[in-house]
């Protein structure tokens, strides 16, 4: 099992197809959500996870908004709960919301020249945008169950001194 690991945060990475390997995943996934939910270890806890079915229970049925928008679908949900829980240890939570395409959005705000979204599309896409003081940075990379080195980054960039 592999790590990738940024300025104090690492997340667990298995890429293998045994049956061993599975099993090893699988209990490394366990833990990990257990310390996830943890005070000390975690600032994503049950309120994230929480917040993130609010928004799917208030989106899930078409023209949610009152403009026609898109629902919710429970894949879009599955993945954003997957992303969720492959953050680092200790990374801060993100607010979470719906956008009228029926992606859900993850967001980390410091300042109105410091904030990075995550749109979570049903394709299994990350589209990401960061402002960063002058400049901004923006992108698209699928979603396979770990966080990107370049999400990782941008994260602790936007939510860090």
């Amino acid at each position: 099992m592999a790590a990738i690991a940024l300025a104090g945060w690492s997340a667990p990475i298995s890429r293998g197809a045994s049956e061993t390997a599975q099993f090893v995943a699988r209990k490394s996934s366990e833990s990990r959500a257990q310390l996830q939910r943890s005070y000390a270890l975690g600032q994503l806890g049950k309120g994230s996870l929480t917040e993130l079915c609010e928004v799917f229970n208030e989106c899930r049925n078409a023209d949610w908004d009152g403009y026609r928008a898109e629902p919710v679908s429970e894949w879009t949900f599955q993945l954003a709960s997957e992303l969720l829980e492959a953050l680092p240890f200790g990374a801060p939570a993100p607010s979470i919301s719906a956008e009228p395409d029926g992606h859900i959005t993850l967001e980390w705000y410091r300042a109105p020249r410091r904030a990075l979204s995550v749109s979570v599309s049903p394709q299994g896409e990350l589209h990401y945008v960061a402002l960063l003081g002058a400049s901004k940075q923006y992108g698209t990379e699928p979603f396979r169950g770990a966080v990107s080195k370049t999400l990782i980054g941008l994260i602790h960039r936007v939510t860090r001194a």
